[in-house]
């Protein structure tokens, strides 16, 4: 069986609109020890991340405190909206889950962000078998993911998660198949 831990990262700053480099909050940082301290004694072989700041921030502590590298995925980067920021960010979500293929003229849709998301862990479940591994991650990513074995998690389950910062889900899987998943919001 292969534990894997996706953790959501911690609390970005906002005010910082580039992606891309978007730290984490005072209280991020501080959150992120949380995250050391729920995944220290989980037999951590490898730690993958999305390529953003916030999400390499949130499990950099815990990489540290193992001495392991974090590998970066390119593929499990967040959704992107388009090149412009959004103002009325509920509504464009709920267009986004209501049409899995809706996106703004220079975004993506979730169902982009679902198959390159799925493919790279497709990948690592194949490659880290019966391991325990991190993914550093993001809310939107995190939900297309869960979609994907779960068609029930939809927009609702997308709005429940979306304040927990950081948040953990664990999934254990046989193969490429889900046997079991557990939330942790620290």
């Amino acid at each position: 069986m292969t534990k894997v831990y996706f953790v959501r990262h911690a609390k970005p700053n906002f005010q910082i609109q580039e992606d891309l480099v978007r730290p984490l909050t005072e209280e991020g940082i501080r959150d992120s020890r949380k995250v050391t301290e729920y995944l220290i004694d989980k037999n951590i072989t490898k730690i993958f991340s999305s390529p953003y700041k916030r999400s390499m921030d949130t499990v950099k502590d815990f990489a540290q405190s193992l001495n392991l590298n974090i590998e970066i995925i390119e593929d499990f980067r967040e959704r992107k909206i388009d090149n412009v920021w959004i103002e009325d960010f509920e509504e464009f979500c709920q267009k986004q889950w209501k049409d899995f293929d809706y996106k703004l003229s220079e975004g993506e849709s979730l169902r982009e962000v679902q198959s390159r998301n799925i493919k790279a862990l497709q990948s690592i479940l194949k490659d880290h078998e019966n391991q325990n591994i991190v993914i550093g991650t993001h809310g939107t990513a995190l939900s297309t993911i869960l979609n994907h074995y779960n068609d029930k998690f939809g927009y609702s389950e997308f709005q429940r998660i979306k304040n927990f910062m950081p948040f953990i889900v664990c999934v254990d899987f046989l193969g490429q198949e889900v046997i079991k998943v557990e939330e942790f919001n620290l």
